[in-house]
């Protein structure tokens, strides 16, 4: 498979919704340790892949992931945590809720089976497929000043999650308030007998899995965690990869540079393929591949937004559109991944 890092602390400047530009001087593409082993996986999922990418270490990365379609993400060099925030693609005000999933289900940690619900009690996502025991969503996000209480002064200058958080969360519109509790896929926190909890030394391993579907259109973030101070990443920080599959097949979805959805295509037909106010045509999009699914006579989205086929890059996350391609992740296809 080929992939690219970045390896250079050097800034990387970004487009935010509001017109401006955001200044990061996030280190991604950190070399790991010689000789650790790497195991890039497959889809748990079968079905048309409509998206497949390599998250570096250090990095974030963010998708819309239309309803019905599933996220596989892969743990390459095993007990890589990844910190994952998830919102409603068509009103990020309705985000990810920790006490909502874990009061629905009654139970403390997150497995097969799992709901994971918004501040509103429905569904984003379902976990559909696990290869670990457990998933973690009470051990929070690393960042600046939590690594200072815990660690010390030293570590001041580390960025953690919450950085790259708020970094790919300004592509998409969002900023501080829209940050709150998260999932930490691959993390080992335990919860002892006595109600105590910490992050100890992991239980995944390299090609190690777990899929989601989307219950509606979802907006997921997440930071391929850069912590260096506990054992959440086996203090080697590792690549992710990121295979968004289709289990119904459809047809020729499309995908980033489509401007649309991950999925390409609408979910439910809209009238005639006139499309929504804004973002541009339904059916393929512009650049696009195809869609999912097609509307009657040209293909029309089903809701404004979130289905539509994409306006400028530069618009909010209501839109349900793609930014352009994060520069921290190296973009493979299915035959690279072969």
């Amino acid at each position: 498979m080929a992939t690219t890092t970045r390896t250079e602390n050097t800034p990387i400047t970004r487009p935010t919704a509001a017109g401006g530009t955001l200044a990061s001087t996030v280190p991604v593409g950190t070399v790991y340790a010689e000789g650790s082993a790497l195991d890039w996986g497959t889809s748990l999922v079968e079905g048309a892949v409509v998206l497949d990418e390599v998250v570096a270490p250090n990095a974030p990365w963010s998708a819309v992931v239309a309803k019905g379609h599933v996220l596989t993400i892969v743990d390459v060099g095993g007990n890589q945590s990844a910190d994952c925030l998830l919102y409603n693609a068509a009103d990020p005000r309705e985000r990810y809720s920790v006490p909502d999933t874990l009061a629905w289900q009654g139970n403390a940690y997150v497995r097969t089976g799992t709901v994971l619900r918004s501040n509103e009690g429905r569904p984003l996502m379902t976990v559909v497929a696990n290869e670990i025991d457990r998933q973690d969503t009470i051990g929070g996000a690393c960042g600046k000043e939590s690594n200072t209480l815990r660690y010390g002064h030293h570590v001041m200058f580390q960025h953690g999650c919450r950085e790259n958080f708020l970094a790919e969360a300004g592509r998409r519109g969002l900023g501080v308030r829209d940050l709150v509790s998260n999932l930490n896929w691959f993390m080992n926190v335990p919860v002892e007998a006595d109600g105590a909890l910490g992050i100890v030394d992991g239980m995944s391993a390299p090609g190690r899995r777990v899929a989601v579907r989307a219950d509606m259109n979802v907006l997921v973030i997440v930071s391929n965690c850069p912590q260096m101070n506990n054992p959440c990443n086996d203090f080697n920080p590792t690549p992710l990869r990121m295979i968004v599959t289709d289990p119904t097949g459809g047809d020729k979805p499309g995908g980033r540079d489509g401007g649309g959805l991950v999925g390409g295509g609408p979910g439910e037909a809209g009238p005639d393929g006139g499309g929504p106010v804004v973002g541009g045509p339904g059916g393929t999009g512009p650049g696009g591949d195809g869609p999912g699914r097609a509307g009657p006579a040209a293909g029309g989205p089903g809701r404004e937004g979130p289905v539509a086929g994409g306006p400028d890059p530069a618009a909010p996350v209501g839109l349900g559109v793609f930014a352009p391609p994060c520069p921290h992740t190296a973009r493979t296809t299915s035959e690279d991944a072969a």
